[in-house]
């Protein structure tokens, strides 16, 4: 299930934390082996639950006016890399860390762009944002929730 990897990279794109919330949480609850490398933290008892605290954070910091663009070169850095942290936990777990953390990368870029075009696609037909961003937030959500049953 590689692909995975690829999805896991959407979902920063979309949201970055998000991607690490679920390889976390599927990395406690013994869906992912982490285990002896360089990502086990990833898996320790508390690890989901901060990572959980900052994807809600993230949640709320993004719906507000001030957030800057996804493709700021600060924001499309840091969901490339929570892409291929990602991507490359879900690899160590099926044994190819390169290839997952490539995907993962792919997978960010694609997430960032396609999620920025869907979500001012949106925001026309809504007229404003916010239940754009909100549907994006679900969109996030739900494929994470997918991946860490997926494994």
């Amino acid at each position: 299930m590689i692909v995975l990897a690829l999805v896991v990279g959407i979902i920063a794109g979309l949201r970055a934390a998000m991607a690490l919330v679920a390889v976390s949480w599927a990395a406690a609850l013994g869906r992912l082996d982490l285990s002896g490398s360089w990502l086990a933290f990833l898996g320790w008892r508390y690890t989901p639950w901060i990572v959980s605290l900052l994807a809600i954070g993230e949640l709320i910091t993004d719906q507000l006016p001030s957030t800057p663009s996804r493709k700021v070169p600060a924001q499309f850095g840091a969901r490339v890399i929570a892409g291929g942290v990602a991507g490359g936990a879900i690899g160590i777990g099926l044994g190819t860390l390169a290839i997952g953390i490539v995907l993962g990368v792919v997978g960010a870029v694609i997430g960032t762009y396609g999620g920025a075009a869907l979500r001012s696609r949106l925001a026309a037909a809504f007229g404003r944002d916010l239940p754009a961003a909100l549907i994006e937030d679900v969109i996030a959500i739900l494929a994470a929730v997918l991946v860490v049953q997926s494994l």
